[in-house]
Formats: C-alpha cells, structure tokens, sequence
C-alpha cells in the first residue's frame, strides 16, 4: 500500500512516519510545505501525482486554536478549503483520503461522550473550520474516513504534557483547569489506528471508474469515526497524572491546584466536555485505543529519555 501523508511536522503526521517502517507493505511518504501545500491546489496535485498513494492522511492543520479567532481567513484556507482540495485530488485519482478532525466541532454541553452522529455545533474558529473541512472532504470525495480525536500530546511538539514537565522545572505550583473533561491521546496510538484503517480502506474500490470487481463503495466503511484514549480525566487530573510519572522516572513534579475555566480565560472557548465515544472505531476497524494512563506513561517516559528530553521540552 502506498500512503501519503500530508503534513510532517505534527505530532501526528510524527508519529505516523515513525510507524509506518514497522508495518509491514506500507510505502509511506510525508510531505508538508512547500511540497505539498493545501492552500496551493497545484502542491496537491503534484505530490499525488508523483506518490500516486492508495490512501492518503491528511493531518495538515491550522491548529492554533486561539490565534484563530483573530485569523479567521487563514483558518478556514486550511482547515476548510485545503482539507477539501486534497480529498477532491485523491478522489480523482482513485484514492482513499483518511481526515483527521477534532472534538471541537462540539460545543462540550453533552452529558456523556460524544457519539461520530452526534450533532456538531462548534463554538469557535477552529472549531467551525474543522467542521467546514469534515463537510467538503465528503462531498469531494466518497472514499473518506474522518477520524475526530482530542487532546493529542506526544515528545514531540506543542502539548499540555510538555508544558508540565516545563513548568515544573521552574515551579513548585501550577494552577489548572479542573472543570473541562477529555480523553487525552498519545500521537503514537493514534498513528497505529490510523495506519490499520488505512490498511483496510486501501483493499476496498469504488466500483464506478475504476473497473475494481471488489467491494463496492456503498459496503465500504466510509463515514465519522471518533479515535482518542480510552477513559476520561481533566486538564487538573492529568496534570496530576503527568507529575506522577515524571516523579517517578526522577523528574520534575508540582503540585496541582484546581481552577475554574473562568479563572483561565481563553480567546478560544474550550469545550466542557470532550469526551469522545470510540465504540464504532472497534466495531468497524477493529480498533482500540489505549487506556489514556498508558499514552501519558509512555510520553512522560520519552520526554524525559535522554535522546528526547531538552531543558524547555
């Protein structure tokens, strides 16, 4: 299977080329800009044309959540247009497109974990973007998996587990929220799921175009999947949870004192309740991410190994 992944500097889009090599008949390639840029529809139609993928994972992203509030155009060129553009070019190319989208498309009112069905109503830029690019990646192309997820941390990047352990280092205390809930997810679990549905998707064809005598589109598992770690903690929980791991590996910790999200205020709302429901993800992919406890042990643990661990993290 050839795979293309579109991003590399993520912490997903990391994470996939890190393991990708360890599957067995996966060709994968990443690309981010200037190779391959989803606000310029020409990138896109040469780096499919040159990897000629079966699927391609599009975890580009305008990820800065509050920044977008004041840069609306930018978001939605990205989040909304881009994402649309590369599932067109897969599309015409007879290829599947895995996009990766986000908890925010929900206002986080529910009670209980989200179901993929569940009506969005996204309350920020962000938030409606990714929700903009959901809609024209499955208009623009039938083959489509979007896969929401939340609260990715891994060693590499921008995360809350790293802001920790920096902040612990130069703090004995560290206030956070306590009344926002999620399901926190480890980029290299992630990454597995993904590179196993890809797997799958690449052996189904749409049977209209391409002359493929298999599965026929319509009994395909196209649709809106939710991915993230199994259980649910708050932001102050994990923190607890990340100062206990690192204590324990002999690095640095501090104490945790709950706040409210109004005592944290955010150009951004935050969803209250980011909870995702993965059942469909096993049922379908076979799929199961790890409990969150053991992506924050194994982050902790390579944040703070030597080949990973810098002085700001």
């Amino acid at each position: 299977m050839r795979l293309l992944i579109a991003g590399w500097q993520g912490q997903v889009a990391r994470a996939l080329v890190e393991a990708a090599p360890q599957r067995e008949g996966i060709t994968a390639v990443a690309l981010g800009r200037p190779a391959l840029d989803l606000c310029a529809p020409s990138s896109i139609a040469g780096a499919l044309s040159d990897g000629r993928p079966d699927v391609a994972i599009n975890t580009a992203a305008y990820t800065a959540v509050d920044a977008a509030e004041d840069d609306e155009a930018a978001a939605r060129r990205l989040n909304a247009h881009g994402a649309g553009l590369i599932a067109a070019e897969a599309a015409r190319r007879g290829a599947a497109i895995i996009h990766l989208s986000t908890d925010y498309v929900f206002d986080g009112e529910a009670s209980g974990a989200y179901l993929p069905d569940a009506a969005p109503n996204p309350k920020s830029v962000y938030g409606t973007t990714k929700l903009e690019g959901e809609v024209a990646v499955a208009a623009a192309n039938p083959r489509h998996v979007i896969v929401r997820t939340a609260w990715v941390h891994s060693s590499t990047g921008h995360n809350f587990v790293k802001t920790m352990l920096r902040l612990a280092r130069d703090r004995d205390e560290v206030r956070v929220v306590a009344d926002q809930v999620g399901s926190p997810t480890y980029a290299p679990h992630l990454a597995t799921a993904l590179l196993a549905i890809a797997e799958q998707v690449a052996r189904f064809r749409d049977s209209e175009g391409d002359g493929a005598t298999g599965d026929d589109v319509r009994e395909a598992p196209w649709g809106v999947y939710h991915a993230a770690g199994s259980g649910q903690t708050s932001w102050a929980d994990l923190a607890r949870a990340v100062f206990a791991e690192s204590e324990k590996r002999g690095g640095p910790t501090a104490k945790v004192v709950d706040i409210a999200t109004s005592d944290y205020p955010t150009a951004a709302p935050r969803p209250k309740n980011s909870v995702l429901n993965c059942g469909s993800l096993e049922e379908t992919f076979g799929q199961k991410l790890p409990a969150w406890e053991d992506g924050i042990a194994a982050c902790v643990a390579r944040c703070l190994s030597s080949d990973e661990a810098s002085p700001a993290f």
